[in-house]
């Protein structure tokens, strides 16, 4: 599950709930929301996650890949909102 995927990745850097929403600039309650699964994450939370901890999407919402791209191409904020949308609404993580 998506929630499960993000506290896994979470751990992985060795950061606290509290550490990744003060450094992705969202409340602490709405980053643990979205490890619950009580609310699915906006777009601009997984542009910043992808972006500030080189998350890889496709492993974030499928399990498939590995949690980390280290050798990603960089994209343009464009690019990444729109790859972002095409992934999410792929997996029914948003509404197409």
């Amino acid at each position: 599950m998506f929630g499960q995927r993000l506290q896994i990745a979470r751990k992985k850097l060795k950061l606290s709930q509290e550490d990744i929403s003060t450094q992705i600039g969202i409340s602490y309650r709405a980053y643990s929301s979205y490890e619950r699964e009580d609310r699915k994450p906006p777009i601009d939370f997984l542009e910043k996650l992808i972006t500030k901890f080189d998350v890889n999407l496709n492993w974030l919402v499928t399990g498939k890949g590995e949690m980390f791209l280290n050798q990603q191409p960089s994209l343009n904020n464009d690019e990444l909102e729109q790859r972002v949308v095409e992934v999410m609404k792929k997996y029914g993580v948003i509404e197409k």
